[in-house]
C-alpha cells in the first residue's frame, strides 16, 4: 500500500512541476502552447469561414468551452488522470509479476520494428478505432449516455466544444484505450505527442463552424460537415450516427453514417435538454443525479 501512495505523491509532483514548466518555457513539443496554437488557428478560419452566419464570434457557452478545454487538457491530468494512470500501470505489472510476466512480455508486437512513419499511422488507426468503438457505447450505456450529455449540451458549436466532456469521460476512454495499446507498444512520448495533435487538431476542426466537407477525403477523414450531424437533436436511430472521432471510415464500413442534408441550420441537442444543468460544477456531477 505505501508503494501506490508514494505513486500517487510522485504523480502530483510530478505533473504539477511539468506544468509550470510547459507554461513558464517553450518547446517544440510543448503541449500548453501547442493547444493555444492549434486553438487559435482554427478559431482564427471560424472568423475567416464561418459556415453557420448567423451565429457570433463569441458564440453561446464560448468561455464555458474555453474553460473546459484548459480543465480536461490539464487541470484533470494534475487532479487525477496521471496518478490513476500510474497507479493502474503499477497494478497490471504487479498483477502479472505475479505469474511471472512484465508488461514488455505481453506484447504482441511493437511498433518500434516498422519503419517510423508505418508505425505512427498504425498507432494512430488502432487508438482511432478503439475511441470509435467507445464512442458508440457513450451512446448504448443507459449510464454512458448521462456521462456523454455534456459533449452533446452545447446549442452552437465552436472549435472548443472538443473538450466540453465529464471528467468521467476521460476516465472511460483512457481506460479501454489503455491495455490495448499496451499489446502493440514501443511508441515514443514525441510518437504521441504527434499523433495526439493531429487527432486535437482534426478535433477542433470538427466542430469548428466551418462548412468543409475535404472532398472524396470525407470518406476517410472526419469533417464538420459530418459531425455537425452527430449533434443533431433530430437522429434517424435511437443511439445516433457519426460516432468517428478522427477517421469516418468507420462509419461508412459499419453503417452508421447519417448526412442527409447540409447540417448548417440543424438544431443541436437532446430531447431531456431542458433538464439538463448549465453550469460547470453540475455539469460534473449530472450522471450521479438521480
Amino acid at each position: 500500500m505505501e508503494k501506490y501512495i508514494d505513486i500517487i505523491i510522485n504523480s502530483y509532483g510530478g505533473y504539477f512541476g511539468y506544468l509550470i514548466n510547459e507554461i513558464l518555457y517553450w518547446n517544440w513539443n510543448n503541449y500548453f502552447y501547442g493547444l493555444l496554437a492549434i486553438s487559435l488557428v482554427v478559431w482564427l478560419l471560424e472568423i475567416a469561414f464561418p459556415w453557420r452566419k448567423n451565429q457570433p464570434i463569441f458564440r453561446k457557452d464560448f468561455w464555458l468551452d474555453l474553460f473546459y478545454m484548459f480543465f480536461n487538457f490539464f487541470l484533470l491530468n494534475l487532479i487525477i488522470l496521471i496518478a490513476l494512470s500510474n497507479v493502474t500501470e503499477q497494478l497490471l505489472n504487479d498483477f502479472l509479476s505475479f505469474f511471472g510476466f512484465q508488461l514488455a512480455s505481453i506484447q504482441l508486437f511493437s511498433l518500434s520494428a516498422l519503419p517510423k512513419p508505418f508505425g505512427l499511422l498504425l498507432f494512430f488507426i488502432l487508438g482511432d478505432f478503439i475511441q470509435w468503438n467507445t464512442h458508440r457505447l457513450l451512446h448504448r450505456i443507459p449510464f454512458l449516455w448521462q456521462v456523454h450529455k455534456t459533449h452533446h449540451s452545447p446549442k452552437q458549436m465552436g472549435f472548443a466544444t472538443q473538450f466540453r466532456y465529464n471528467w468521467m469521460e476521460a476516465i472511460i476512454y483512457k481506460s479501454i484505450l489503455y491495455i490495448p495499446l499496451i499489446l502493440v507498444g514501443g511508441f515514443t512520448l514525441e510518437d504521441v505527442f504527434i499523433v495526439h495533435f493531429i487527432a486535437i487538431a482534426i478535433g477542433h476542426l470538427n466542430h469548428a463552424n466551418i462548412g468543409w466537407d475535404y472532398g472524396f477525403l470525407k470518406y476517410i477523414f472526419n469533417n464538420p460537415k459530418m459531425h455537425i450531424w452527430h449533434h443533431s437533436k433530430e437522429l434517424p436511430t435511437k443511439y445516433g450516427v457519426n460516432f468517428g472521432i478522427s477517421l469516418s471510415v468507420w462509419d461508412y464500413l459499419f453503417k452508421t453514417n447519417f448526412i442527409p442534408a447540409d447540417g448548417r441550420d440543424i438544431e443541436l441537442g437532446f430531447d431531456d435538454e431542458n433538464s439538463f444543468p448549465k453550469d460547470f460544477v453540475k455539469q460534473e456531477f449530472y450522471p450521479f443525479q438521480k
